[in-house]
């Protein structure tokens, strides 16, 4: 049941932050706060605690709940945790926590109907990371879906509502094409075995012609292409980025477009192994055109929230060449690429957040020789975008370079093209920095420099970055075994089809 007293947490506690607003709304904000604390050391649990974990319950789960629910539709509330889930769920907590300090000051409206939905966001993201039965998986796809646009559309910027109707509709139409696939998946399953179920580990020996597994794949892949997102799926992204609050930048950021990711991971490659293998080819190329894309659009940028957000559309295009490259280096390339783009991405999104609200402003162009009077923070900035634009020794390089590694063991030009990326990386991380901060300040900016809750909002995710860079073996080691079993199912079931 620990599993699920993840979620209950999320949703209770955003409940009770909605109520006791209406008397004290500093009480609403620490009540969101401790409620992803204790998420997060629950979860630091397990992750310190897994290996004994794993040999009292030897299998792919570390530990698992699955309890009946609608039994007449072979529907189970079955929640799983493994390597990846772990790794993506301590990303979730962590990110929460950062998205609550950074909104501390920001939000000061309806602020606990806003920690209710950030929490129901949370409490969604999570479910989506737990669930072992593709039902279930849905229903907390589209739980991330409504918090996320109240987020948006009341506490965004001045054209929050069209952001928040696109993000809504763009997620919604491509969310029911996935329905439609998952069951479709369920009855092909019961033709074949007699047994109505949506349990993932039983959907994996589903038996499909070719013809039917490319269908399925592609209702899968173009929701989580949608949520990832790659090009030409991404249109969404810049509006609802530019325009959501910094706490909604961040977990669109840090977290949602990793749930793309995952899908992709933990069901179109085991569940489709032939179509993935086929289709691999395309799947790489779309990837690396969002690479070039994203970053050729970011250099473009003058808007400092829309500038990050293209680079996410650049960087997130590595994790979709990493996946479909077949290997495991490029499979955890990928995974690392998830983690720290969350975390170099976010932290770009709180410091956006933080120049606004001293400058009233996102445009670099009006900025200039902030490290005049901001030194701290302004140093803060410069670390964030060398992460961003891959500098050795932080989170970011670790991930491109096990993903380019491992691409260039499947394809050699399209891997030789994507480096391309990198150099137009260097353009707009250095663009950023110099406009922002460096030469005069023709302004002559008196502002505050870098407040204590910001200073440790930015050391522990520069703290972070730095360990993953230097040191990403745990989490190498976290992952590693989940990605061998994922790619032991495709390779199992595509001896079975044969």
């Amino acid at each position: 049941m620990i599993l699920l007293s993840l979620i209950l947490i999320l949703l209770v506690g955003g409940i009770l932050s909605w109520i006791v607003s209406r008397r004290n709304t500093m009480a609403a904000r620490w009540i969101a706060a401790i409620s992803v604390g204790v998420d997060l050391a629950v979860t630091i649990g397990i992750w310190l605690t897994r290996a004994v974990a794993a040999q009292s319950s030897p299998g792919r789960w570390f530990v698992e709940t699955n309890l009946a629910w609608i039994p007449q539709f072979g529907i189970r509330l079955h929640l799983a945790i493994d390597g990846l889930s772990l790794a993506l769920l301590l990303l979730t907590y962590f990110l929460g926590i950062m998205a609550i300090l950074s909104s501390w000051t920001e939000i000061r409206q309806r602020v606990g109907f806003f920690h209710f939905n950030l929490l129901w966001v949370l409490a969604g993201i999570t479910g989506v990371f737990l669930a072992a039965d593709l039902f279930v998986f849905y229903l907390f796809w589209e739980l991330m879906l409504v918090p996320m646009y109240f987020l948006i559309g009341i506490w965004g910027h001045e054209r929050r509502i069209y952001a928040a109707t696109k993000f809504f509709l763009f997620t919604q139409l491509s969310g029911l094409l996935m329905l439609v696939a998952i069951i479709s998946l369920a009855i092909l399953h019961q033709q074949t075995t007699g047994i109505l179920t949506f349990d993932y580990e039983q959907l994996l020996h589903t038996t499909l012609s070719p013809r039917a597994a490319r269908l399925l794949m592609l209702g899968f892949f173009v929701a989580f292409a949608v949520k990832l997102p790659a090009f030409p799926f991404h249109t969404w992204l810049p509006d609802a980025h530019t325009e959501a609050p910094t706490a909604g930048s961040v977990i669109l950021a840090g977290l949602l477009l990793k749930t793309g990711a995952y899908g992709l991971i933990r069901f179109v490659l085991p569940l489709f192994p032939g179509p993935s293998r086929e289709l691999a080819p395309i799947m790489m190329t779309v990837g690396v055109i969002g690479i070039l894309y994203g970053a050729v659009l970011a250099v473009a940028q003058t808007d400092l929230k829309r500038l990050v957000a293209y680079t996410s559309v650049s960087h997130m295009g590595f994790v979709l060449l990493g996946v479909f490259a077949g290997n495991e280096i490029a499979l955890e390339g990928a995974v690392i690429q998830m983690i720290s783009h969350g975390i170099s991405t976010g932290a770009l999104f709180i410091l956006a957040g933080f120049l606004q609200e001293r400058l009233h402003t996102r445009d670099i162009t009006h900025m200039g020789g902030l490290w005049e009077t901001m030194p701290a923070l302004s140093g803060a900035g410069l670390v964030f975008a060398m992460a961003s634009l891959g500098l050795p020794g932080l989170g970011d390089f670790v991930g491109e370079f096990l993903v380019l590694l491992g691409a260039y063991q499947a394809n050699v030009s399209l891997t030789v093209v994507a480096t391309l990326g990198l150099l137009a990386a260097t353009l707009y991380g250095l663009k950023f920095a110099q406009s922002a901060f460096q030469g005069p300040n023709p302004h002559h900016w008196k502002l505050p420099d870098i407040r204590p809750r910001e200073s440790a909002i930015l050391g522990f995710m520069m703290a972070l970055l730095l360990w993953i860079g230097l040191y990403p073996q745990p989490i190498l080691n976290t992952v590693r075994s989940s990605l061998a079993l994922v790619q032991q199912s495709a390779s199992a079931k595509e001896i079975v089809r044969r």
